[in-house]
């Protein structure tokens, strides 16, 4: 029984290549055979061999941050030119390091 092959052409991180072609040659794999595995328990399972998760956004990093660092989050107000107005007797810790940096 004869079995076509077809060619499957991907443009990958030079860098994300190069790691797993080391490793993979340490498990005696190369990265055809890797990639027909890869593809294989794709169709038995029917679906992807692993759960793909969202990155946090920057916005979700900064703020989960924040939380873990224990900085007050305050509502500050603005002036009419949207300068922050910090009021150095209510939030000294701010108006410090706003002054101070």
């Amino acid at each position: 029984m004869s079995t076509t092959k077809s060619n499957v052409n991907v443009k990958i991180e030079t860098r994300v290549k190069e790691q797993a072609v080391e490793l993979l040659a340490r498990m005696g794999i190369d990265q055809t055979t890797a990639i027909d595995m890869f593809y294989r328990q794709i169709i038995t399972l029917g679906r992807l061999p692993f759960t793909p998760i969202a990155v946090p956004s920057l916005d979700e990093r900064l703020a989960t941050a924040i939380e873990q660092s224990g900085i007050p989050i305050v509502e500050l107000d603005v002036d009419e030119k949207g300068h922050i107005i910090v009021d150095k007797d209510l939030h000294p810790e701010i108006y410090d390091w706003m002054v101070n940096g």
